[in-house]
């Protein structure tokens, strides 16, 4: 008995490292352990090793993702660098008070003449179309600097005096804009509402400029469905579009151009989106977009 004892204790360690070189581990545990405590071990280190690549995996992606937004934000920064886009907003401020200096005949192109400028209209409260292009036209200025435009407007205030339409077509075509817009408010029968696009019916930049001009107007009809909140005017022109040859910043301009009446402002529903800073900026964004796609097209 005692022969067979011996025996079991000198091959128990043998057996323990057999079990240690078949789990491919270290084998720090007593031989009381019977090993067991080891192969967890194993297990632990790799779920470890699975994870930290599993991280670094995504880390990786994440600053991947950071790096494309970055590139993205900077080619979207830059999309109109070297533009230039002439904003001219409608009227001004102190026309009122100038009567006789603004009724004075300038000319209008193609040997006929009209009316330096004149007060525009007003909603039936009384907000002036002249605050309400100014204000627009601010935001459309910032939107499309932002982008990297350089962007000159036809008048920096809402207190003065014209410019006259004829220095305003002239503001653009000296400047070579790549594009031009007017931004008005109309003032039509209260039961008539939406927006209008308006181009030369001849420009005294010629056909190809007509066509250039066309091309503009389909951009900003476009936008201006989608995203400005007004429906095509339903008292002129047809699906939003009108060729007219009595506007002077259009007959006269050289580059492209066209006229936007931002909605009636006789019309309740109309006013009430013109009026609202978020209405404005609706529109603001809806003119910008559709230079945007133009200018970049």
């Amino acid at each position: 008995m005692k022969t067979h004892i011996r025996s079991r204790r000198t091959l128990a360690p043998f057996a323990l490292l057999t079990a240690c070189v078949l789990a491919a581990t270290g084998c720090a545990g007593s031989a009381s352990s019977g090993g067991r405590a080891l192969l967890p071990a194993v297990g632990s280190s790799a779920a470890g090793t699975t994870a930290g690549a599993a991280a670094g995996a995504n880390a990786a992606n994440q600053q991947s993702a950071a790096a494309s937004a970055s590139a993205d934000a900077a080619a979207l920064a830059h999309s109109l660098a070297g533009k230039t886009i002439v904003i001219d907003p409608g009227h001004d401020g102190g026309n009122a008070a100038h009567a006789s200096e603004i009724a004075k005949p300038v000319p209008m192109g193609f040997g006929q003449t009209k009316a330096c400028d004149n007060t525009g209209t007003n909603g039936d409260d009384g907000y002036p179309e002249h605050a309400f292009n100014f204000s627009v036209s601010l935001l459309v200025q910032q939107l499309l600097e932002a982008r990297g435009a350089k962007v000159i407007l036809t008048r920096t205030n809402d207190t003065g005096v014209g410019p006259c339409v004829n220095i305003r077509a002239a503001i653009g075509n000296n400047a070579h804009a790549d594009a031009a817009i007017s931004i008005h408010g109309d003032g039509f029968a209260a039961s008539g509402h939406g927006f209008q696009i308006i181009r030369a019916t001849k420009s005294a930049g010629g056909t190809a400029n007509d066509a250039a001009s066309y091309t503009l107007s389909e951009a900003l009809q476009g936008t201006f469905l989608s995203e400005s909140g007004l429906t095509p005017s339903t008292y002129i022109g047809s699906d939003g579009y009108e060729k007219r040859s009595d506007l002077a910043g259009l007959n006269l301009s050289t580059v492209p151009k066209v006229l936007v009446e931002c909605g009636n402002m006789r019309n309740a529903g109309d006013i009430a989106l013109m009026e609202s800073a978020a209405g404005r900026a609706r529109i603001a964004k809806a003119i910008a977009d559709g230079l945007i796609a133009y200018l970049t097209k």
